[in-house]
C-alpha cells in the first residue's frame, strides 16, 4: 500500500498545526511516524506550502507540491495519483495530517479490507457507540452497513434510530457505529472522484464519502482492531497530544 498525506498550512482553529512542536518532533513528522511502523510500501506527504515540504525533507520523507486550489484532501491526493503514474488498482491510505495517534494496525486493517473486498473501490473502519451523548451528537459520524459489511449510509443523524429503546429511555445495547474517519482507495477510483462535482447528501451532511455512495461505488468498513487517539483540531488538542507523547 501507499500512504499519502495530506498536509496543510490554513487552519482556522490551528493555523501551521502540521509544524507545531510535539515533543520534540513535528505533529507532522508524528504522523509520518505513524504511517512508517504500518509497513506501508511508499509513503508520501502532499502540500501546496513551503515550510511544509522543507520540515517534511528535514526528516526524510518524499514530498509531492500540489495545487494550492484544491478543496479537499482527496483532490489533493488525486492530483498525487496522478503525478506518481500509480496502477488504477494500487491502494492509497488517505492518512490525515493531524492523526499523531492513528494506530498503525489500523492503516493496515483498512487497506487488507479493501483488499479483500474487490468489488470495493475503498475501505474505512468503525467502531461500536456505548452512549447516547455519542450517538446523539453531530459532531459524531454514524455509518450504517449491509450484511456483508458494505455501507448503505453515513450520517451526522443519530442512525439508525432505536425507537422503541429511545421512546422507553431504556437502557441496553446502542447497536450503532462510529465511522472513523481513515480511507483506503483503489488508485483508480480517487481519480474518478476528483472529477465528480459534490452532491446534494454531500453538502447536506457535510461528508465527502456519501458522493462515492451517490454515484454508486461500493464501501467496505471493518470493525476497528484498535482506537485512535481524537486528531489535533484546537489548540487544547494539541497540548493534549504534547502531553501523551511527553509521558512516552
Amino acid at each position: 500500500m501507499h500512504i499519502v498525506i495530506p498536509a496543510r498550512f490554513a487552519s482556522t482553529r490551528l493555523p501551521g498545526k502540521p509544524l507545531a512542536d510535539v515533543a520534540g518532533k513535528s505533529l507532522l513528522q508524528r504522523v509520518y511516524d505513524c504511517a512508517r511502523a504500518s509497513g506501508a510500501k511508499r509513503i508520501v506527504i502532499a502540500t501546496d506550502e513551503l515550510r511544509i515540504r522543507d520540515v517534511a525533507l528535514s526528516f526524510g520523507a518524499e514530498v509531492v507540491m500540489t495545487d494550492a486550489a484544491h478543496r479537499s484532501g482527496t483532490d489533493r491526493i488525486a492530483e498525487v495519483v496522478q503525478r506518481l503514474a500509480l496502477a488504477p488498482d494500487e491502494t492509497v491510505v488517505n492518512l490525515q495530517g493531524d492523526e499523531p495517534l492513528m494506530p498503525p494496525a489500523l492503516i493496515r486493517q483498512v487497506a487488507e479490507t479493501l483488499a479483500s473486498h474487490p468489488d470495493a473501490a475503498l475501505a474505512t473502519a468503525c467502531h461500536a457507540i456505548n452512549d447516547d451523548a455519542e450517538f446523539t451528537n453531530p459532531n459524531v459520524v454514524k455509518v450504517v452497513t449491509d450484511s456483508r459489511g458494505y455501507a448503505l449510509y453515513f450520517s451526522r443523524a443519530p442512525i439508525p434510530w432505536p425507537r422503541e429503546r429511545m421512546a422507553s429511555k431504556a437502557p441496553g445495547r446502542m447497536r450503532a457505529w462510529r465511522h472513523i474517519g481513515l480511507y483506503a482507495y483503489r488508485a483508480g477510483f480517487v481519480a474518478r472522484f476528483a472529477q465528480w462535482p459534490a452532491c446534494a447528501l454531500e453538502e447536506t451532511e457535510q461528508l465527502e464519502q456519501l458522493r462515492a455512495l451517490w454515484h454508486g461505488e461500493r464501501i467496505a468498513v471493518c470493525e476497528s482492531v484498535a482506537l485512535p487517539g481524537a486528531g489535533v483540531d484546537t489548540p487544547e488538542d494539541l497540548e493534549r497530544v504534547r502531553a501523551h507523547f511527553a509521558r512516552g
